[in-house]
């Protein structure tokens, strides 16, 4: 009965000793991390088991300031992740490694005898790249590929009567031209051009060559393993379980001279009951997400916010979220903690123009995303279709923040490609409301926030985007396709009866009549230039300067700030702390964020009582997706469904988006890179890689 006691306490001391362990965080980057919040209770649950991009900036933010963490590794594989999210995660870990700790890649591939260059982009952020002996070091460069359709469609018998403005308004040539134009091959030229250049100075700064030698050698890949280690692309060949004992050996090296250290090496020693006392010092994995997770439960301690209040004294009235607990925030014994580098401390990126807004102690940064094609509505919630920007639910989302006395400012994370041009006025007029309330607003630009992406984002006091972030596209297009010839060739007719002259202006059997040709081109006269007298006022430029920029054209962050489209080169945690600043909070301070909404499955299950109740705002959701047969007769009788099936846009339709032909058959055809998601969308550009 005695060794039941024993083992209780041995476990006690286990749980003990793994509170004030070393902890190997773990960067799971093989796939690419989740954007934005998930729409339903089922995304949301499956979403714990992916990593957000959240989850690896702020862990990486936490760890900085948390000596119990020198080391991080990462699993990099090839998976399609945007240059923009690269260099958001090569950022935070340029922050960690100046901060004091040691940052560790390792690969299987990059790239199994194919493109593995932006993998390895991210690679060189790092201090080590390891690589398996068995892969490749596909650094290859940048390309980029366009399908068109135009010989298709023909043999099928699908004309493609459309409109768009002006030249650099490409989305629509997928379907008209067999080839590039020559502005749209100047367009995706410096997009390639731009991202190119500035991965190869990432890569030069971070494996000490010079930019030229970088070139030279992305022109021999992809190399062997053995060939990148000779040519100093890479430092080590190993498998997984090599590059963890490394890592834990740093971890051990780091803590050497201290007692925990000396209890490693000693290995675990029985107590006076005779029970081996655990080794405090044995290094504990823990991923990125449960980190943060932990380190945000430890922050909000009730506890640890009164002993920090207590030992500002009766003059300090901020609690900041970064501040050590008792004993140095990871229990006795725990070193001092890291000093912060320069990068990762909040000093304000600009002058404070607003005072804090309600009880400063309680003050908040809003954060709202705004994630995939702006569409109408508040969006059908359903775990099988990607995410979208609805109008009526992120206008919630602003109406509450709002309201909130807690909010002081707000940061709006806008990955888009654009989409509805009704719709993304919508949502650029509620945030203009929530500026009008006398706090600042900050435009985060994620992978792409082009068209109508950029058309809400005109509100902000200041828009911040990533280097390789794609924007601009200010331009718009519509019109249908016409399935006349295809209907025929498969034996399928139609009788049409109708009242009013353009009733069936948008069917797909037939073409547009010379009036309703001009309704189209008057349409898109007018939002041309709406699109562009908002964005003359918003970036202060005239009318002008404006059209030479847009014109439909598509512009890398970089190429965005020089021309004046954005304020900022950084990602969202540089725009959280430049809202903290400019709500005029202590920049000493480590920015406290609230998403808004906050997902609740109360609030999400709950009925709204009212437009401006805050579960109205839980209803981010996503395109619902219509079954086979629902999609076939819509295409072939959309009438048959109610009118609602007959074109998916402006107003017609449940979604909002491009005035089309495509009816509910929209979410097929955006996946095979048509343009069906609205007047205001970016052209399909394909995977840079």
């Amino acid at each position: 009965m005695a060794a039941i006691p024993r083992k209780a306490l041995a476990d006690v001391r286990q749980i003990a000793a793994r509170r004030t362990a070393p902890v190997v965080l773990e960067l799971d980057l093989t796939a690419d991390p989740v954007e934005g919040v998930p729409s339903d209770p089922l995304t949301l649950a499956l979403a714990h088991r992916r990593t957000t991009l959240r989850d690896v900036v702020e862990g990486l933010r936490y760890a900085a300031a948390d000596p119990r963490v020198p080391v991080v590794v990462a699993h990099i594989a090839a998976c399609g992740m945007p240059l923009a999210r690269i260099q958001e995660i090569r950022t935070a870990i340029a922050a960690f490694r100046a901060a004091g700790g040691t940052a560790i890649a390792y690969a299987d591939t990059f790239g199994e005898f194919g493109g593995g260059t932006g993998p390895y982009y991210l690679a060189c952020a790092f201090d080590e790249i390891w690589l398996a002996p068995s892969g490749d070091c596909g650094l290859t460069g940048l390309g980029m590929e366009t399908p068109f359709l135009r010989g298709a469609l023909d043999r099928l018998g699908v004309a493609v009567e459309i409109g768009q403005r002006y030249e650099y308004k490409n989305a629509v040539n997928t379907l008209v031209e067999r080839d590039f134009t020559p502005a749209h091959l100047e367009a995706v030229s410096r997009i390639i051009e731009s991202s190119s250049e500035q991965v190869v100075a990432g890569i030069a700064e971070g494996r000490s060559m010079s930019p030229d030698r970088v070139r030279r050698l992305i022109d021999l890949g992809p190399l062997a393993g053995p060939i990148a280690l000779d040519t100093g692309l890479i430092d080590r060949l190993g498998y997984r379980d090599e590059v963890y004992d490394a890592a834990r050996r740093r971890v051990r090296h780091a803590g050497d001279g201290g007692a925990a250290t000396a209890g490693a090496q000693a290995g675990p020693q029985p107590d006076g009951d005779g029970v081996a006392a655990p080794d405090a010092a044995e290094p504990v994995l823990m991923y990125a997400s449960a980190y943060r997770r932990l380190a945000t439960r430890r922050e909000k301690s009730p506890v640890r916010r009164v002993t920090t209040l207590a030992a500002r004294g009766p003059g300090a009235f901020f609690l900041r979220e970064s501040d050590p607990e008792p004993g140095g925030g990871h229990g006795e014994g725990a070193r001092a903690p890291r000093p912060q580098p320069a990068a990762a401390q909040s000093t304000p990126l600009a002058p404070s123009v607003t005072p804090p807004h309600g009880d400063p102690r309680r003050s908040v940064v809003a954060l709202i995303h705004g994630t995939g094609p702006v569409v109408l509505g508040a969006g059908a919630t359903g775990p099988f279709s990607g995410p979208v920007l609805a109008a009526e639910a992120t206008a919630a989302a602003f109406r509450a923040a709002a309201r909130d006395e807690d909010v002081a400012a707000a940061v709006f994370r806008v990955s888009s490609p654009g989409g509805s041009y009704v719709a993304s006025d919508l949502v650029r007029r509620e945030a203009e409301l929530f500026r009008a309330s006398g706090r600042p607003l900050i435009v985060s630009m994620g992978d792409v926030a082009a068209s109508g992406g950029y058309f809400v984002s005109l509100a902000a006091d200041v828009i911040v985007a990533s280097p390789g972030t794609l924007t601009g596209s200010i331009g718009v297009f519509a019109g249908k396709q016409v399935v006349r010839e295809l209907l025929e060739k498969v034996g399928v007719g139609f009788g049409a009866v109708a009242e009013g002259e353009h009733a069936l202006m948008m069917s797909p059997r037939r073409p547009f009549t010379a009036g309703e040709r001009e309704k189209l081109e008057e349409f898109l006269d007018r939002v041309y230039a709406d699109f562009v007298d908002k964005v003359a006022a918003s970036r202060r430029l005239t009318r002008e300067q404006v059209h030479e920029l847009a014109r439909g054209r598509v512009w890398t962050g970089v190429d965005a700030q020089a021309h004046g489209l954005v304020d900022e080169l950084g990602g969202l945690a540089d725009a959280l702390r430049l809202a903290w600043s400019r709500a005029g909070l202590p920049g000493e301070d480590t920015p406290r964020v609230r998403l808004a909404p906050k997902p609740s499955v109360l609030e999400r299950v709950r009925t709204p009582k009212s437009s401006e109740d805050r579960s109205a705002a839980r209803l981010f959701g996503t395109r619902a997706s219509a079954g086979t047969w629902t999609r076939l007769a819509a295409a072939l009788a959309p009438e048959m469904l109610g009118s609602a099936a007959a074109a998916v846009g402006l107003g017609a339709g449940p979604a909002g988006g491009f005035v089309s032909g495509w009816g509910t058959w929209a979410p097929l055809a955006a996946r095979l890179g048509l343009p069906a998601a609205g007047p205001l969308m970016m052209p399909p550009m394909g995977r840079i890689g």
